[in-house]
């Protein structure tokens, strides 16, 4: 919550930090700085008290400043309520989605009305600003209309303490609920995939040191998360510990699906869970799968070998979207398999040459590298053996290196090849165009840490983790809704827009304001939409006159509140 009045920076030597977001410079204060024994180094705590204005030494002040450095200076009447101007178009889309995903009354079953308002507010902050620090919260709020009840601007600590008082039973409720609603009886597939955010943060029972896809030298949790492809959704996720590798936690995501009473499904699984345990899971539940396989695999490999030359020029093998060929062939997936599965071979001639390219590049590098060293002591990398055979005198001088022939010339008999494994009988055809729509999993993952500020987590205990867990996963329910609306708006148009994508959408839609004028201070549409705007809302059902509408009601919403 920010005041009218500007006041003095404080002038508290090594205890004021400067933090610059976006094209605003915020005000922290330090409070302590808290030694690590087991990091070996000390992590400071800073809250902001404010936001520089164009006057040199002078701030915006917040209810932070007010708690550490008092009220003198001024008084609570000089609270400003909100910004004159409050960018609605982006809050009317998603408000819009909240509707009609029935988000606001399966919240409302497990928080009370004001508490599943802010909820949704601070989901919408996380798309809207592609941020999630509680920090920036009430700035956002400040010129945005809200969702939770008379549109209150909550302090960055309330939004602390909100994430802190989120119980279990109130998240795992409304997941049981969410997937209620879903069609138990259709037949869906679940793209199910794994990732992992770095902490720096306290004492949180998950995070621990594991295997992260980006390795910062931090700790980590896992997050995994179902998404059912045929309806577009992302269904229930589960977050764990950070030393567990991805491949053995399939099994407890299989129990959770029949938990939540999903019986008609498939799963479609990238190459990092093929394991005997994994499948003999999914045989047990009576779960079907698709599962990706390196062409470099050794059982792939000689499947490969025998199927060579029967099919890669064949034009009845041609899949014409995807532009490769495909072969499927029938075997047991490993000695004491009771089923037979089903290999599906691809080929695609554009991805051998790629592939090749990159090989004869990386060896072109490799040898320019080992001329370059030759009769100096050194110790070579694996890489270097793998594809030269190394010459050393008895003192450790490397000498000479020549290519290993036969291993480069199957590795690249390989290339272009690659290998989907089906446990019910289909054509390749058919498995590679189940397996390809994962790509909205795999978005959803790439949405979260890139778009949602998603990549760590800023809390300092289990609870609050896993509230902020809980709300990102409502974001990225509104968010792919947004994305596939806009998706199918474009393909109606049969024609690539630029700004039919969801980070686009949203500059054009943050530029929809109301504005308050008059003496009375009311609110009104500060004007039409444009063309890009237009076809932006008709992916959401919404048209000028709709919008219109929309605006007076927010507009009559802000003046009730403000009387």
């Amino acid at each position: 919550m920010y005041y009218k009045q500007i006041v003095k920076v404080p002038e508290e030597a090594g205890k004021i930090n400067i933090m610059k977001k976006g094209k605003s410079q915020y005000v922290r204060y330090l409070l302590e700085t808290k030694y690590v024994p087991e990091k070996k180094y000390a992590i400071p705590k800073f809250v902001i008290i404010g936001k520089l204005t164009d006057e040199p030494g002078m701030m915006i002040p917040n209810g932070n400043y007010v708690q550490y450095f008092g009220t003198e200076e001024f008084s609570e009447e000089s609270q400003a309520d909100r910004s004159g101007c409050l960018k609605s178009g982006t809050f009317m889309v998603l408000s819009e989605l909240v509707r009609e995903l029935n988000l606001d009354k399966l919240l409302k079953n497990r928080f009370d009305e004001k508490d599943a308002g802010l909820l949704l507010d601070i989901a919408f902050y996380s798309i809207i600003t592609e941020g999630n620090q509680a920090q920036y919260y009430p700035d956002y709020a400040y010129n945005h209309p809200l969702m939770t009840e008379k549109m209150k601007i909550y302090s960055d600590s309330k939004i602390s303490d909100f994430l802190a008082s989120i119980e279990y039973n109130q998240i795992q409720g409304f997941l049981d609920d969410w997937n209620r609603d879903r069609d138990h009886n259709e037949r869906i597939y679940i793209s199910y995939d794994s990732t992992n955010k770095n902490c720096e943060a306290g004492d949180i029972d998950m995070i621990e040191f594991g295997h992260p896809k980006v390795d910062k030298g931090l700790p980590i949790v896992n997050i995994a998360m179902a998404y059912d492809v045929n309806n577009e959704l992302p269904l229930f996720y589960e977050e764990y510990p950070g030393s567990i590798v991805d491949v053995s936690q399939l099994r407890y995501m299989v129990e959770k699906a029949s938990g939540y009473g999903y019986r008609n499904i498939g799963f479609i699984l990238n190459r990092g869970y093929l394991s005997r345990a994994n499948i003999n899971d999914m045989d047990r539940a009576d779960y079907p799968f698709i599962i990706m396989v390196k062409g470099q695999k050794a059982l792939v490999r000689e499947i490969i070998k025998e199927c060579s030359g029967s099919f890669e020029n064949d034009r009845r093998c041609l899949i014409r979207p995807y532009r490769c060929y495909g072969k499927t062939v029938a075997m047991k997936l490993y000695p004491s398999d009771t089923k037979d599965r089903y290999f599906h071979l691809y080929y695609s001639h554009e991805k051998a040459v790629a592939e090749r390219t990159a090989l004869e590049d990386k060896i072109e590098e490799m040898q320019k590298y080992l001329d370059s060293v030759a009769g100096d002591k050194v110790t070579l990398a694996e890489k270097y053996s793998r594809y030269f055979k190394l010459e050393f005198y008895s003192d450790g001088t490397f000498v000479c290196a020549g290519e290993k022939t036969s291993v480069i010339e199957e590795e690249i008999s390989l290339f272009g090849y690659y290998c989907i494994i089906s446990s019910e009988k289909m054509t390749a055809e058919e498995a590679l165009n189940i397996y390809k729509s994962r790509d909205a999993s795999e978005k959803l993952f790439r949405g979260d840490k890139s778009y949602l500020g998603g990549s760590a987590i800023r809390v300092h205990s289990t609870e609050s983790m896993s509230s902020k867990l809980f709300i990102e996963f409502i974001a990225l329910i509104l968010r792919n809704r947004m994305h596939t609306k806009l998706k199918k708006e474009q393909m109606l148009l049969k024609k690539r827009l630029n700004y039919m994508n969801v980070p686009a959408a949203i500059r054009e839609l943050e530029k929809i304001e109301v504005i308050r004028c008059g003496s009375k201070g009311s609110y009104i549409q500060d004007h039409a939409p444009t063309k890009i705007q237009k076809t932006i809302l008709k992916a959401f059902g919404i048209d000028a006159n709709v919008l219109k509408r929309r605006n007076r009601t927010l507009c009559d919403t802000l003046e009730s509140i403000s009387n």
